[in-house]
């Protein structure tokens, strides 16, 4: 039996075709679930500064049968709901940390990878794999750590691809030099670091192939995205979890991997062969 979309994904899918008013009763769905989860529509309506027909407008857009349906949907998802650090360390939490941990990191991890489209995830596989054009990464401050693994790994089974980070000279002047069809893969999440969205928008305007993860479909970082993917970053502390995040990308560097094929597995050996020659490593 097929899982149907969630709402982040319904809303991704119907994104550009949204009115304004739409978009804001939108950004409640993904910024405040639980509101939507256990609210009225007027309530909703409130917090989105509409009207209750409209709630109701963007629920059948969306092609579900109404409000009811929306709060269905929500309500498998509501623990998903992303917290400020700010506010999640106000939030108490159960004495057994570890075992936290372990539940919340397990439902980040499922409900990210089962809301990804298979048609999406092939696409982004089939960007990234193209040994003809470039992959440049560009993550923000807070999920650099994420860009430069992935980075590493990707780099690894094929050339040219680079993380670019540092002053926004630095950035510029490698945006300048991508190619069309060139792929770029970004990566952050709220608060969103102001100088990755205005590289996002350069690198759109120069024929970039944007790949984005994300939060939610109403993320800036979507607005020019040839692919999606949306990221649960619940924590069992205050802070983002990257888990999820590095589920997902270790999911597209395996299907680059199995779409290379030979050429991927002659790499590595090259590699592994040099490193073994070098004595870079000890048992």
């Amino acid at each position: 039996m097929t899982t149907p979309p969630d709402a982040a994904a319904l809303i991704g899918r119907h994104r550009d075709s949204l009115t304004p008013a739409e978009r804001r009763v939108a950004d409640v769905v993904l910024s405040d679930p639980q509101a939507v989860a256990f609210g009225t529509v007027a309530e909703v309506a409130s917090l989105a500064a509409t009207s209750g027909a409209t709630v109701v407008r963007l629920a059948t857009r969306l092609g579900l049968s109404g409000f009811s349906e929306l709060q269905d949907r929500v309500r498998a998802e509501v623990s998903t709901a992303v917290l400020r650090a700010t506010e999640r360390i106000r939030t108490p939490r159960p004495d057994d940390l570890l075992d936290r941990a372990v539940t919340v990191a397990t439902a980040a991890v499922r409900s990210t990878l089962d809301r990804v489209d298979r048609e999406t995830f092939d696409r982004a596989v089939t960007l990234l794999a193209r040994p003809s054009h470039h992959v440049v990464v560009l993550a923000a401050e807070a999920t650099s750590g994420i860009g430069e693994q992935f980075a590493k790994e990707l780099g690894l089974l094929r050339s040219g691809v680079t993380q670019v980070r540092g002053s926004g000279v630095a950035v510029s002047r490698r945006l300048a030099e991508l190619g069309p069809g060139d792929a770029v893969v970004l990566v952050d999440l709220p608060r969103y670091d102001r100088w990755l969205l205005d590289a996002a928008t350069t690198a759109h305007r120069s024929g970039g192939r944007l790949v984005a993860v994300t939060d939610s479909a109403l993320s800036p970082l979507a607005a020019h995205a040839d692919v999606l993917f949306t990221i649960a970053s619940d924590g069992p502390g205050p802070f983002d979890s990257h888990v999820a995040a590095l589920a997902l990308l270790e999911s597209v560097v395996a299907g680059v991997a199995l779409s290379l094929g030979p050429p991927a597995v002659a790499r590595l050996d090259h590699i592994e062969a040099a490193w073994d020659h070098d004595g870079v490593f000890t048992d």
